[in-house]
């Protein structure tokens, strides 16, 4: 089973992706949905969990899902107390050779400055600590600008890297997930501000402090490349954002070193009604894509 520091070399320097399977109460009905399970085929959240549940498994499990494409899993947290073949999911991500990521934000505040801060994460610590008892290598948060607002921008960037140093404290990678949302007016004009805010928060970075990035692709390709390049950032991941697969794909390969951590563009072709074959044959298709565009 991977050491920290494997885990550590493997997302630094591995040839893939991250799939993000971390879809949280308020989005699992849509992701259902997109699985072909409706509203009306659960009664409660219990229930709803569960089946997500069983999709995720259904992914993870499969033949297709190996090392040699996939360097690491975004968890929902349910997700990480849950088992596949009776051991513990990040165990079983482990044993694969991929690297176990926790989701810990707790959802967005209102809009406000045209962004949406994150809300408090309560009892983080203790979350934290119970992650890495179970072999969690990291964490992912997410933050979403809407607007060319420098003081939101600036608010956001201060939020996750004020949030990425508590994670640090406890031993544990953060993700920095500062969204841009994929339809704002002045995209790219946001994407400056944010770059400009990146930096000046990674300066203050000490010693052995390193992090993690979670970017929407930009409207520049290589726009993001000093940030690839930067030595307090261990990797640059891409989110899909909305786009469809063939879109987040090549929108990625114009990005030399960004590599993707899809989670619609990877699951949505995937359906509960699918034979095992089918599903398999699909889910082999999407992973091939994303690593391609991965690792051009």
């Amino acid at each position: 089973m991977y050491t920290f520091q494997q885990q550590l070399q493997h997302i630094q320097d591995g040839k893939g992706f991250i799939a993000a399977l971390d879809q949280s109460g308020g989005s699992t009905p849509k992701a259902l949905l997109g699985y072909g399970i409706d509203e009306s085929q659960y009664k409660d959240e219990t229930e709803m969990f569960q089946l997500i549940h069983e999709m995720r498994t259904r992914v993870i499990s499969n033949k297709n899902f190996t090392e040699d494409k996939i360097l690491g899993v975004i968890l929902f947290e349910n997700t990480m107390k849950g088992t596949i073949d009776t051991k513990p999911v990040p165990t079983y991500l482990l044993e694969k050779n991929i690297v176990p990521f926790l989701k810990v934000d707790k959802g967005l505040e209102d809009l406000n400055h045209g962004v949406k801060l994150m809300k408090p994460i309560p009892n983080l610590e203790a979350r934290l600590l119970e992650a890495k008892k179970l072999g969690v290598f990291g964490t992912k948060m997410r933050s979403v600008i809407y607007e060319n607002n420098p003081k939101g921008i600036a608010e956001i960037v201060k939020q996750q890297f004020a949030v990425g140093l508590e994670i640090l404290a406890c031993g544990l990678i953060p993700i920095l997930e500062p969204e841009v949302d994929i339809h704002a007016k002045e995209k790219s004009e946001i994407e400056a501000v944010l770059k400009k805010n990146i930096r000046l928060e990674l300066d203050k970075l000490k010693g052995n402090q390193s992090i993690i990035l979670k970017l929407t692709l930009p409207s520049v390709p290589d726009f993001y490349k000093d940030l690839v390049n930067h030595s307090k950032v261990i990797r640059v991941f891409a989110l899909s954002g909305g786009y469809d697969i063939e879109t987040a794909n090549s929108l990625l390969a114009k990005n030399k070193g960004v590599v993707a951590s899809f989670s619609r563009a990877l699951l949505n072709n995937l359906k509960e009604q699918q034979s095992d074959d089918e599903f398999s044959s699909t889910l082999e298709d999407a992973i091939d894509s994303i690593y391609n565009a991965s690792i051009t």
